[in-house]
């Protein structure tokens, strides 16, 4: 057991094609511009608690409040190549004394998502929840009615748990909520499926994976 369970804290994971560093005010403007405009961009928005925002400085404001949260604790994640954010993404509904923490909120622009990169900022997020904070469970937790993020969490190697009914009212709606976790006892597999699947080995010339991470996880 694991003697004392820490608080995550605002500081740099770095990858090989993204890092994720506190999420800050400057970053608003790049994200805006990412996610906001026609109809593709604000499609990111559909299962959020948030947006899409009617203009950037009600935009700006709702990241500085989220910069300013300790929980859920912010990251924004920058592509490496541009320097440019592609997202977001936090830990929340934080519990040390249980070592329970959960990954959620995540925004990634049109581009971003469905990329390596995109893969990357959630191994680095689990890995620091395991391995730097000692943490035993970690949840993620998704509209029902929101496939992609439920096959991202399958993908990912998180277990479906069940079908929480009726859990939330989100945007006017009902949410029944898909929540899925992952455990200590399960990250070195899990690891280690990541780590094959992102080695630039697994890409072939054209980009594309020659192995999945579905696979490895099953």
């Amino acid at each position: 057991m694991t003697a004392s369970i820490e608080f995550p804290r605002a500081e740099a994971l770095a990858g090989r094609l993204v890092t994720l560093v506190p999420l800050s005010p400057e970053h608003s403007e790049a994200l805006y511009r990412a996610t906001h405009g026609d109809g593709e961009k604000e499609s990111v928005w559909q299962y959020l608690f948030d947006g899409p925002y009617p203009d950037h400085a009600s935009f700006h404001a709702a990241i500085a409040k989220k910069a300013a949260s300790h929980d859920p604790l912010f990251c924004a994640i920058l592509d490496r190549a541009s320097h440019q954010p592609a997202g977001y993404a936090s830990w929340m509904r934080i519990e040390p004394e249980h070592r329970v923490i959960e990954v959620g909120n995540i925004l990634y622009t049109p581009r971003f998502q469905r990329t390596a990169g995109a893969t990357e900022a959630m191994y680095l997020m689990a890995r620091h929840v395991f391995e730097e904070l000692g943490y035993r469970r970690y949840e993620w937790k998704c509209n029902a009615l929101n496939e992609p993020s439920r096959r991202a969490a399958l993908r990912l190697g998180f277990t479906l748990e069940g079908i929480f009914r009726q859990h939330m009212i989100v945007k006017g709606s009902n949410r029944d909520t898909a929540w899925f976790s992952m455990l200590d006892s399960e990250w070195p597999a899990r690891k280690a499926a990541f780590e094959r699947w992102l080695d630039p080995a697994n890409f072939g010339a054209d980009g594309r994976q020659k192995s999945s991470l579905l696979a490895a996880n099953r």
